[in-house]
């Protein structure tokens, strides 16, 4: 036993006289005593706490510096890549508007209650992830075991986007930038542009050929990308050691790191929008199309977004708002961190829908030169009259207004012969709602945007820059989210796993820089996260209101933040949340189920993209990401309910009762029942003086139980007379 937790205990069985005088006297500072000291399990808040696991001492919880610097660091965590590269793309995909409506709404309904349910268990029980699940109920932690894995399959290909703007970043040192115009291509007779890129575009030829070599469907591996292996490389190797050595953070990094982003993003917009064709493309952001907010698809990965906005079930906001004080006005938080984030998203969105409406425009203007050639061919040749044609306009330099004029007269004159004319024609709003896929988006929409801009390698040197810092700081919380559980639960040394986390994770995500990689990265992002959080959050939801209990919750809370919460939040909790959770979920399983799940494979003939279904064996790939991010939950349930595990040292129910402090020390449960009974040191409660009255153990005594929470119940042990001593000996 360590020193620093000798406990004197009392053997019930030894004989103690001491005078009816004596004893009564010392009754009531005994009880005081009793009543002032606390049974802390698992956890204890106060700075005179001591929690001792065999020889180690668990040092005092650091504490934020500041309130600012906490919010600085909340910010910092959920804004990262997800703003600029997921968000948009979800937005674009899910037609522009019609996007960020249901996520306003579900990130008023789910977002902000369970983002402050989160805030206050952190605060409250002072712990991370697995620690505050451990405390509503052992049976449950696994919710926090499942987070941990989630967050391993999210760090994989995360960390691969980061290598991919390592090579922008290292590309961005040339004038012209390489994706300014599309190569050129020399044969024995002349020069031609590259038909792929021709077909396209130059930054999407960029992307797909010279960055990622795809292919042309994810059986077909084509190898490894070697360029994208040495970056995936060094962005793993900045990953181990920045964390090996830990990250030392002040209010400089905080506020530089935090507020540089919308810096950079400011910029960009009052850039894009003199941008020819930019109005367009925010005009399209901001108009709703009614129909797609149907599909429950949409509500599902608005859903999906708000989790990963907000970092909700990772256990990364539990783990910040841990170091809080207890009487930390959460709330407030909540409700600011949620509001910072999504009017952060929404600036990046504004940047990347003005330079996606200023390509569309120039993609329009191609498509009316090239339509207009073709109503004049067919002009000579007689399959269209002349007089039909409006005498003001000039098909040889004509207008997009004038263009429609045409075209609408051509077809109601062609009536029955238009279709074979092929024309195009031409709407702006068509391009828009042809989104890029994939994580391409913010590559291709910004790469454009920077082309166009005067000292265009500085932009793209500072934007890729931005992508990188804010790509490792979200991976720097997240590995810090995997090592550190385990290190705490089996006493590894940390810098030894750090290093095999990172090699295992280089080694498996050597599958992400094949040439089909990109599709095994969209594959992981719909699945491996998706899925798993929704049921890590309704888990979580479910723990708190129906394991622990909303109303002890609640009192909880305004113990805390010393008022009472809306009762806005006791309803969004215990009704609406849940069943909401619920109904994605269950959509989302439908969903799956009707149309099998695809991904949008560059077809490099058609220099364009087609939907294709994945194979059996990716159909196998998706279901097994799902399993095995869900499994710790039934998986420690189990254990915990059958204790089919001996977990005799070092969990909650070897607690040796101590005033102020939790010893943890051995329990025999097939012992004497007095070896769950430690009596209290000197130090900590004035002992009686025991006169000549004898007290014995009481016979059968009753043991000490658990209660569904993991807490202990006390009571007293009294002792009783021996039988053979009359009453009249008192």
């Amino acid at each position: 036993m360590p020193k620093n937790s000798k406990v004197v205990k009392r053997e019930l069985d030894d004989d103690v006289t001491e005078s009816v005088k004596d004893l009564l006297s010392n009754e009531d500072s005994a009880e005081d005593a009793f009543k002032t000291s606390e049974l802390i399990v698992d956890g204890q808040e106060e700075k005179d706490t001591e929690v001792e696991e065999g020889s180690e001492v668990e040092d005092e919880r650091p504490a934020w510096n500041s309130k600012l610097q906490y919010i600085l660091a909340q910010v910092g965590f959920s804004v990262g890549l997800g703003n600029v590269w997921r968000f948009p793309y979800l937005c674009q995909k899910n037609g522009g508007g019609a996007y960020l409506l249901p996520y306003l709404i579900l990130l008023m309904v789910i977002g902000i209650p369970l983002f402050f349910l989160e805030l206050s268990v952190g605060q409250r029980i002072r712990r991370g992830s697995i620690g505050v699940w451990n405390y509503i109920s052992p049976k449950l932690g696994g919710i926090g075991f499942a987070s941990c894995v989630v967050c391993y399959f999210v760090a994989l290909y995360y960390n691969v986007i980061i290598g991919w703007s390592l090579f922008y970043f290292s590309q961005s040192f040339q004038q012209p930038l390489p994706w300014d115009q599309c190569p050129l291509v020399k044969n024995a007779s002349h020069t031609f542009v590259e038909p792929e890129c021709e077909q396209s575009s130059a930054t999407t030829y960029y992307w797909y050929r010279e960055a990622l070599n795809i292919s042309s469907s994810i059986s077909e591996s084509g190898g490894l990308n070697w360029k994208m292996t040495v970056c995936l490389l060094a962005a793993w190797i900045m990953v181990c050691l920045a964390m090996i050595k830990g990250i030392q953070s002040s209010g400089k990094i905080v506020y530089f790191s935090s507020l540089f982003p919308y810096v950079v993003l400011i910029c960009f917009l009052i850039r894009a929008f003199l941008l020819n064709g930019s109005i367009d493309g925010i005009r399209h952001m901001f108009t709703p199309r009614l129909e797609i907010m149907l599909e429950p698809k949409v509500w599902r990965e608005a859903a999906t977004q708000v989790f990963f906005a907000l970092g909700l079930g990772f256990g990364g906001v539990i783990a910040f708002s841990s170091y809080n004080k207890r009487d930390n006005n959460c709330h407030f938080d909540a409700v600011l961190v949620s509001f910072i984030n999504f009017f952060t998203s929404v600036l990046a969105t504004l940047v990347v829908f003005a330079v996606l409406g200023f390509k569309a425009n120039v993609i329009n203007e191609k498509c009316i030169t090239q339509n207009s050639e073709m109503i004049i061919k067919f002009l000579k040749m007689g399959n269209i009259s002349e007089d039909i044609i409006p005498h003001h306009i000039n098909l040889s330099a004509v207008t997009t207004e004038d263009y429609h004029l045409v075209y609408d007269i051509i077809q109601k004159v062609k009536e029955e012969e238009f279709p074979a004319l092929h024309l195009n024609p031409c709407q702006i709003e068509e391009e828009l709602n042809k989104a890029v896929q994939g994580t391409g988006l913010a590559f291709i929409a910004f790469t454009e945007a920077m082309t166009h801009f005067p000292a265009s390698p500085f932009w793209s040197v500072m934007f890729f820059l931005m992508l990188v810092n804010l790509g490792l700081g979200s991976m720097f919380g997240t590995i810090e989210g995997i090592v550190t559980p385990i290190v705490d639960t089996f006493k590894v040394r940390k810098e030894i796993l750090t290093v095999i986390c990172c090699l295992l994770a280089f080694c498996i995500g050597l599958i992400f820089v094949q040439r089909s990689g990109n599709y095994f990265v969209t594959m992981f992002d719909d699945y491996s996260a998706t899925l798993p959080l929704l049921i890590v959050v309704i888990l979580e939801n479910i723990a708190v209101c129906f394991v622990y209990g909303i109303d002890k919750f609640m009192e909880d809370l305004k113990d805390m933040l010393g008022f009472a919460p809306s009762r806005y939040y006791y309803y969004m909790w215990k009704y609406i949340s849940p069943l909401m959770l619920l109904s994605l979920l269950i959509a989302s399983i439908v969903n799956m189920g009707l149309s099998p799940p695809g991904y949008n494979a560059w077809i490099e003939n058609k220099a364009s993209e087609e939907f294709l279904s994945y194979p059996a064996w990716g159909m196998a790939v998706c279901i097994s990401l799902v399993v095995l991010a869900i499994l710790p939950v039934p998986v420690v349930f189990i254990v915990r309910r059958f204790n089919l595990i001996d977990d005799s040292s070092g969990n909650l129910a070897s607690v040796t009762y101590k005033r102020g402090r939790v010893l943890k020390e051995p329990v025999n449960l097939e012992g004497d029942d007095t070896s769950l009974i430690h009596g209290k040191t000197s130090t900590d409660v004035p002992s009686p003086n025991f006169g000549k009255n004898i007290y014995r153990k009481q016979s059968g005594s009753p043991t000490l139980d658990t209660a569904p929470n993991g807490r202990y119940g006390i009571g007293y042990l009294m002792a009783d007379i021996m039988p053979d001593m009359p009453e009249s000996d008192l």
